[in-house]
């Protein structure tokens, strides 16, 4: 079975960010996931982190005003300076908080930006960040988004996002792979995860339509578990779902997960 964090920027909203990583440990995590720490001092989230023995999987860059809709600004080059300070900030708040990997949002093409002048911009700061990761041992992390909820969204493919990947040419650059945002613009969720396994870091999940938890839509996720225990997969996946209901009865897809898993472990031995 994979290993699951639970995201407290979707789940838990009910509590204070900070009381959400009890809430976690008592749901049986032992991960954590989130859009970002900035709010708050570093020594706060790392104080809940070793309070509730918790790993904390990812979070992003800053990724400008997300109050009034940005959804990232490393396509925008006009942007630059403030890229590299976010990119810096970013990796003080991961040294403290022990996180292996951050999430570059590429953000919506500004509409007076040809696509070329957006692609090398943002090849541009991915390298930079890259780089600046690699001198912290960090990865980075590009995810693809689907273009109906965030219209405009620059990266909305899993070959396009290879293809950065490739053109970056950065070793510590590599895929988020979000089933969601795939279902929507892709389908085809399991031959395309095993086609591109080697560049995947991280994946996360929600059902469509509805961005909801697992068994509330159309995606098959006992099969894709399955798909993801036979390859191998070791990384973390991510709840980052909107709960139907509250988040404490949202988990009977996670409980019927772990029992098909141990159902599967016995008939093994």
């Amino acid at each position: 079975m994979p290993t699951f964090a639970a995201n407290l920027s979707l789940l838990f909203t009910e509590l204070d960010f900070l009381d959400r990583f009890a809430a976690a440990r008592n749901a049986g995590f032992d991960a954590v996931e989130f859009l970002f720490p900035y709010a708050f001092e570093p020594r706060q989230i790392a104080a809940r982190l070793q309070r509730y023995q918790l790993e904390l999987a990812l979070f992003n860059l800053p990724a400008g005003d997300w109050a009034a809709g940005e959804r990232g600004i490393a396509c925008d080059p006009r942007r630059g300076e403030e890229f590299r300070e976010g990119v810096q900030l970013a990796i003080d708040y991961a040294l403290e908080l022990g996180v292996p990997r951050l999430h570059c949002l590429a953000g919506r093409r500004p509409p007076q930006v040809g696509v070329e002048r957006a692609h090398a911009c943002y090849v541009a700061n991915l390298r930079h960040a890259a780089g600046e990761c690699r001198a912290h041992g960090l990865e980075l992390l590009i995810e693809p988004i689907n273009d109906r909820d965030i219209l405009g969204y620059f990266l909305t493919g899993t070959r396009q996002a290879a293809a950065v990947i490739t053109e970056c040419g950065a070793d510590n650059l590599f895929l988020q792979y979000d089933i969601y945002h795939m279902q929507r613009m892709e389908g085809e969720l399991a031959d395309t995860i095993r086609a591109y396994l080697p560049l995947i870091r991280h994946i996360q999940l929600a059902d469509v339509p509805g961005r909801h938890q697992p068994g509330t839509g159309e995606i098959n996720f006992p099969y894709l578990f399955r798909v993801l225990d036979e390859l191998g997969y070791e990384g973390r996946v991510g709840c980052e779902y909107v709960p139907d209901g509250a988040t404490a009865d949202s988990f009977a897809w996670l409980a019927e997960e772990r029992a098909r898993s141990h159902a599967r472990r016995m008939d093994s031995d």
